[in-house]
């Protein structure tokens, strides 16, 4: 569709003012929902609070559906439209645990989110922002009435964060049968990226297992924590491009490690968590193999210096997650639009690689980018995240923007 046609089309037009005049609210709906505890597994009040807020902003046939996904329909509801529908989609889950405060506070005092200025709080951009905009996108059309060819639903998703492995959007398409047009994600803050390649993932805890014993008396047997300090040296040393700019990006990072008992006790078990990650399935898989033979080989030369007549070291490893890798061709319209909505609002774009929600429908051939909802932010998965509503109304008018090309604003 002509961007020019949607920025004269009326209705548009009305949506857009509503969202710039309604900016406030929007960042006020953030502070809100960014005050939400939502670790990724216990969204659940989170969830509530906006499936309250599809209801109050007009969207039909809200549900909560079976693992914890906010569902929300504009124009034709229903999951019988779903091979026509447009999404728009905005993961509930942050990194940060039930122990971490997640109050949203203004440097130099006080808390909440009216006015301008700097917001600092865990999850106030990812994805309290996304949250928002999902929200204030949703109340335009709604408000400006708008007409679409197709119907649009608006999903809030569980387990999009590490661990959650992508749990809530790989629902939509598995259990649903969900098979939409397009699908956008809205992921923390910005205004100049757009992701269409989907960066895929495996990660894996590796455990070795052996006897343990006194650290003086049963020196010698083979010693699970010194195979974990054997197989993350190894892992360094593995050949792999480390350039930003090589094709394709391919990485392996050992990210925690773990294991024993005591100071003077060789452990009976210690472990470590591998992230691995690619731009391409086949780059992921070659270095999924190569990954394998380290580990083993690690565990193998452990055992062969441990003393004679004694047991053997052990390795499991675990699949913690696995995502998928793809790309949405820049050619496509579901880009151009998104390239041309940049251009009509007066901003570069970058087209550029990432792992959001977007992933799942990308590998399985359903046109998705995932973009940022406006604004400026940093300290990403820290505690002291933060959010400034630099320009932030633009992203809420680009997703717009977007969502009404890919529907077919009539």
């Amino acid at each position: 569709m002509n961007l020019d046609y949607l920025l004269s089309h009326p209705r548009i037009q009305a949506a857009r003012a509503h969202l710039e005049r309604t900016d406030e609210v929007t960042l006020a709906r953030q502070v809100e929902l960014s005050g939400l505890a939502a670790p990724t597994g216990a969204e659940t009040r989170r969830g509530a609070r906006v499936a309250e807020l599809f209801r109050e902003i007009g969207l039909r046939d809200g549900l909560i559906d079976d693992v914890g996904n906010v569902h929300g329909w504009f124009g034709e509801s229903g999951m019988g439209n779903g091979e026509r529908a447009v999404v728009l989609c905005a993961h509930l889950d942050t990194v940060f645990g039930p122990d971490v405060d997640v109050a949203v506070r203004r440097p130099g005092g006080g808390e909440g989110g009216g006015g301008g200025g700097r917001l600092e709080g865990p999850g106030i951009s990812d994805n309290a922002r996304g949250l928002a905009a999902l929200v204030a996108v949703a109340e335009a059309l709604c408000q400006a009435r708008v007409a679409s060819t197709r119907p649009v639903l608006f999903a809030a998703t569980v387990g999009e964060e590490g661990s959650g492995d992508l749990r809530g959007v790989r629902h939509l398409f598995a259990r649903d049968g969900l098979r939409p047009a397009a699908l956008i994600a809205l992921d923390g803050a910005g205004v100049e990226r757009i992701v269409h390649r989907a960066l895929g993932s495996r990660r894996y805890r590796v455990t070795y297992r052996g006897p343990g014993g006194h650290s003086w008396a049963a020196f010698g047997v083979a010693n699970p924590a010194t195979a974990v300090g054997r197989a993350a040296s190894l892992l360094a040393d593995l050949p792999s491009p480390r350039s930003a700019t090589a094709e394709p990006r391919t990485t392996c990072a050992v990210v925690r490690l773990g294991g024993g008992t005591g100071l003077n006790s060789i452990p009976q078990e210690a472990w470590l968590d591998l992230d691995l990650r690619s731009e391409d399935a086949g780059a992921l898989a070659q270095l999924d193999a190569a990954v394998t033979s380290t580990l083993t080989r690690a565990r193998d030369e452990e055992n062969r210096r441990r003393a004679p007549h004694t047991p053997a070291l052990t390795m499991q490893r675990q699949l913690l997650g696995d995502r998928p890798s793809g790309i949405t061709p820049r050619s496509h319209p579901l880009v151009q639009a998104a390239i041309a909505a940049n251009k009509a609002l007066g901003k570069p774009h970058e087209l550029t690689c990432a792992s959001t929600d977007a992933n799942v429908p990308i590998a399985l051939g359903v046109p998705a980018i995932a973009l940022g909802a406006g604004g400026k932010a940093g300290d990403t998965h820290l505690t002291t995240e933060w959010f400034e509503n630099s320009e932030g109304a633009l992203g809420l008018v680009r997703a717009l923007l977007v969502v009404a090309a890919m529907a077919e604003v009539v």
